[in-house]
């Protein structure tokens, strides 16, 4: 997918303040760690996580997403009546219906007229909404819109802090699979895009977009929730983490080439990568497999965990924030693997 017209005019991150350290995860976990006599510093050496946020009890995910979406409207500086579409692209929603994106709208007061609905694809659901508005865009069906996507990923934590607890009969392999769920932070991010001619100053390009998917492996990461992602959720996530790095890489590297033939590029053209923030072996790994220098890595994952579909965006912003001072046309490659599995990178010209 090559797109001509489409430039992303704003891009910006609400995070929540409460920072949960790995360390008091695992006092809470004590009774655990003693019965099946588990080393302390066990989840962060194995994740390279020392802390995630967490919006606080009773926070609803249109909510964050509705704040971020503001941010990201005023930094744009285009009018809301010009906002054509709003997608809200997270994992995490209020209810199962209507779509998260009807609350948002109403917070958000955007126009009557303006199309929104939810776009759910996993880790991905983001980036996928991303080339969604940029078909839209480059094809003259709006002149901008307006992504969000707010992860609440404390019910997870909770819900498998309790289990884990309370059923005296895990065994050590029995809790390989929810290890995943520990590791899961909360954060909100939204981006405007719009068609260039609505673009001031020094435009940044959304160039184009890969996708590659191998779904013989959807069953390697599956979450479950009865409702929405509110306190009440009963979310629970099962992963087989070592599986998931192994084939997702292996889905990578195959999209990477595709990636570098679409836009004539090769491992040294990004000036700066972002990938989606899982863990510290997963992106040590992701870079050996695809021959990038891990010097243009831009990290997140250590201070914010795996926020979901807000992981890669947010790390985005945050780059662009810490590194504002860029020669003109500077390339960034967005490489994003979800559970399902898919693949999906982007090529953007800063």
């Amino acid at each position: 997918m090559i797109y001509n017209q489409t430039c992303i005019q704003s891009i910006t991150a609400h995070l929540p303040e409460e920072r949960i350290s790995s360390a008091s995860i695992e006092e809470r976990l004590a009774p655990l760690y003693q019965r099946l006599r588990l080393p302390e510093g066990r989840l962060e050496m194995m994740s390279g996580i020392h802390e995630r946020r967490h919006w606080p009890s009773g926070t609803m995910p249109s909510q964050a997403a509705a704040e971020a979406g503001e941010k990201a409207l005023q930094q744009a500086d285009i009018p809301k009546k010009r906002i054509g579409a709003l997608f809200n692209c997270s994992v995490s929603r209020d209810f199962v219906e209507p779509a998260t994106s009807t609350v948002v709208h109403g917070r958000l007061r955007l126009p009557e007229n303006t199309l929104n609905f939810d776009i759910s694809n996993a880790c991905l659901g983001f980036l996928t909404g991303m080339t969604v508005m940029a078909n839209m865009i480059d094809n003259g069906e709006i002149e901008a819109g307006l992504l969000v996507a707010a992860e609440n990923g404390r019910p997870l934590m909770e819900n498998t802090i309790r289990l884990l607890n309370q059923d005296s009969s895990l065994k050590r392999k029995d809790i390989k699979p929810m290890f995943a769920s520990l590791t899961i932070g909360s954060a909100a991010v939204a981006a405007v895009l719009c068609h260039s001619s609505l673009s001031r100053g020094r435009q940044h390009r959304l160039l184009g977009a890969t996708h590659l998917c191998d779904t013989r492996y959807s069953h390697l990461c599956q979450g479950n929730s009865d409702s929405g992602m509110g306190d009440g959720s009963g979310a629970l996530m099962n992963t087989d983490a070592e599986e998931l790095l192994l084939r997702g890489v292996e889905v990578a590297k195959r999209n990477w080439e595709q990636f570098k033939r679409e836009f004539d590029w090769d491992e040294s053209t990004p000036e700066l990568v972002c990938t989606h923030q899982v863990g510290r072996a997963h992106r040590q790994t992701l870079y050996e497999m695809l021959g990038i220098d891990p010097a243009k890595d831009f990290s997140t994952v250590e201070c914010l965990g795996n926020c979901g579909s807000a992981s890669l965006p947010l790390t985005l912003a945050q780059a662009l924030e810490k590194r504002k001072e860029m020669k003109a046309q500077f390339p960034i490659a967005m490489l994003g693997i979800g559970s399902g599995i898919n693949c999906q990178m982007l090529a953007l010209q800063w």
